[in-house]
């Protein structure tokens, strides 16, 4: 069926999906923070391991696993640049309050805030990008968007490392507010105020028309077609679905894990080995989005959708070495394996993406973002960081050996991720994208 839907001109387009690049750096930032400055809150709120685990998971996946189906929803029914604006500003006023939190409850609650905002930000992008460009153009400009989540994590670190050495330097001392603050608790602040800029900054956009105009049919039976078609096609997606959150455990069980281990292993302060991870991180974050969008349209255009699924059969390996950092004889070849999981993340986010985005009804695609966002934050966000936790101070028992809790969660999930990919591979075999338009009730 030939694709007849009206894109809008490119360069609004490309507009578009550049506000979508800054605002996944925003959200991965402050997503992240809480990762550069563990020690430091540990002291200031007197918690353990275990609760920063639960701060990193839990606390940020319960919203953002609970409210982002009712959200992928809303993004199916509603104007998306509006939804992405009030989630941005939403999960960056959260983040001033963590840096404002006196207890790990008040910090809790503003993990619990930031994951509802960010929960928002993924179905509206994705399903922007797909009636932004056609099925064999989405691979790039969904590996930009993805991009700004891998440069993010460099970003994080180096932002932070500055800003912390500022702090700590006096920078902030005549500043009202800040003068107050501890060096962690300015770099919450900080990255907040400069998030909500960002979300302001799309009212410069506007919402692209859709292939087949929102349904006017309420919520509950919107989810009871959707879950029809996903119940009656389960064996299409089951395995997509569950290679993308067992993948995720593995990054984020060691993503959120990796300064802490460099910090512990070598001996060196968190604000020094950020400023040697970050600008690391972002090469590979500027690289592997990229080179993933580009394989993407390619395999698409030669091979068909499916041509997808092989490929993700194969690229969970690539992460191995970054969960390996702990047999590294110096930290600065442990700074470059934990930083290249960035790249590898990226191919497996945009390739899984775009699978979804020409597989999918077209009035599901906010709804089957989400979907990956629910599975990924309740096997992948929330478990992870808290297994690796649980193996370094349980099993192990050594705080300092979190390198090799680290090793024992990561590389099992990438070996299983890329089993389940080949499973969807093998259970796809000769099926045919959803054609445009079409919609749930197929």
């Amino acid at each position: 069926m030939p694709d007849t839907h009206q894109y809008p001109p490119r360069w609004q387009a490309w507009l578009t999906v550049g506000l979508l690049f800054l605002a996944s750096i925003v959200s991965v930032i402050d997503r992240t923070l809480l990762s550069i400055v563990v020690d430091p809150v540990k002291a200031d709120l007197g918690i353990s391991d275990v609760q920063i685990g639960l701060l990193q998971g839990l606390a940020f996946g319960l919203f953002y696993a609970t409210m982002g189906l009712w959200l992928g929803l809303v993004a199916d029914r509603t104007n998306r640049r509006n939804l992405i604006i009030i989630g941005i500003v939403l999960w960056s006023l959260a983040t001033i309050g963590g840096g404002l939190a006196q207890n790990f409850g008040e910090f809790f609650l503003s993990r619990m805030l930031v994951g509802l905002g960010e929960a928002s930000l993924a179905p509206a992008a994705i399903s922007l990008i797909a009636d932004l460009f056609p099925a064999g153009k989405r691979g790039r400009p969904i590996g930009f968007y993805l991009m700004g989540q891998a440069v993010a994590n460099g970003l994080s670190l180096w932002i932070a490392g500055l800003l912390l050495g500022a702090a700590a330097d006096g920078a902030f001392d005549h500043i009202a507010v800040l003068e107050q603050l501890s060096p962690w608790r300015i770099v919450f602040v900080i990255c907040g105020l400069a998030g909500s800029l960002v979300g302001f900054a799309f009212f410069t956009t506007k919402e692209p028309k859709r292939p087949v105009a929102p349904a006017a049919v309420p919520v509950r039976e919107q989810l009871r077609k959707a879950f029809g078609y996903l119940l009656s096609n389960r064996t299409r997606y089951l395995g997509l679905y569950l290679g993308f959150a067992v993948f995720f455990l593995g990054i984020y069980g060691s993503g959120l894990w990796n300064i802490v281990m460099v910090s512990r292993q070598f001996d060196m302060d968190p604000a020094a080995v950020s400023l040697i991870f970050g600008p690391i991180a972002i090469g590979f974050g500027l690289v592997g989005p990229m080179l993933g969008g580009s394989l993407v349209d390619w395999i698409v255009n030669r091979h068909g959708t499916n041509g997808l699924l092989v490929m993700l059969a194969i690229v969970p390996f690539l992460a191995i070495p970054s969960a390996s950092a702990v047999m590294a004889p110096n930290a600065n070849l442990a700074i470059i394996l934990c930083a290249s999981q960035a790249g590898v993340a990226a191919v497996v986010g945009s390739a899984t993406l775009a699978y979804l985005q020409s597989a999918m009804p077209s009035d599901m695609r906010g709804l089957s973002v989400s979907l990956t966002g629910l599975l990924n934050t309740i096997v992948g966000h929330a478990l992870g960081p808290m297994l690796v936790a649980i193996v370094t101070e349980d099993i192990i028992g050594d705080h300092n050996a979190v390198g090799w809790g680290i090793f024992w969660i990561a590389v099992p999930s990438f070996i299983a991720s890329a089993m389940l990919y080949g499973w969807a591979a093998r259970r796809n075999r000769g099926k045919t994208d959803v054609p445009l338009g079409v919609t749930a009730d197929v």
